[in-house]
């Protein structure tokens, strides 16, 4: 990765697809004769993260394109993990993280919902601590400030982020966690 993350996901839509390969196909499956007729299906390719995305679910292809850079947007936070050194492994520097601070309630709490425009860089900042610290959700809590209840129902928000989670944990030789 030769950008930080946050740096992509500051780009305006357009400039964020101006670093992307964009192709477009004909989806299969069910739809009907217009959905097998025309290329509506779009492939987001962003070759520096090596990310890749697809949307195929509109007949619109306009609207595939939109859904396919949200999805790219996503999985930004996602999937590309920016390493924290160790002397900025501590509650007081991570809990001041720009991604973190304004994603927090009055009470310190994480309580976003999907489509808060906070909770995917308050992902990406949660992920990145839980690589830092291994997996060890408890260890991460403590550095992020919160309840080892709350980062998990944090987690559960999302069933992607859950899945990323629970491949960190198996990646790091832990036993996934059990859902609620």
């Amino acid at each position: 990765m030769s950008l930080p993350r946050a740096t992509w996901a500051a780009l305006t839509d357009e400039q964020l697809l101006a670093q992307c390969e964009v192709d477009t196909y004909r989806a299969s499956g069910p739809g009907g004769q217009k959905r097998n007729k025309t290329s509506s299906a779009v492939r987001i390719r962003h070759p520096a993260s090596g990310l890749l995305v697809i949307a195929e679910e509109s007949r619109s292809q306009h609207e595939n394109r939109a859904r396919a850079l949200r999805r790219l947007r996503q999985a930004l936070y996602l999937k590309l993990r920016e390493t924290i050194l160790p002397e900025h492994l501590t509650p007081e520097k991570v809990q001041q993280h720009p991604d973190l601070r304004p994603a927090r309630n009055a009470e310190g709490r994480l309580v976003l919902g999907v489509r808060d425009g906070r909770f995917w860089p308050a992902v990406g900042i949660v992920l990145d601590v839980l690589e830092a610290v291994q997996g060890r959700v408890s260890e991460a809590a403590e550095l992020l400030g919160l309840s080892t209840g709350n980062l998990i129902s944090f987690l559960e928000t999302e069933p992607k982020v859950w899945e990323q989670v629970q491949h960190l944990r198996v990646h790091f030789g832990l036993k996934p966690l059990r859902g609620s």
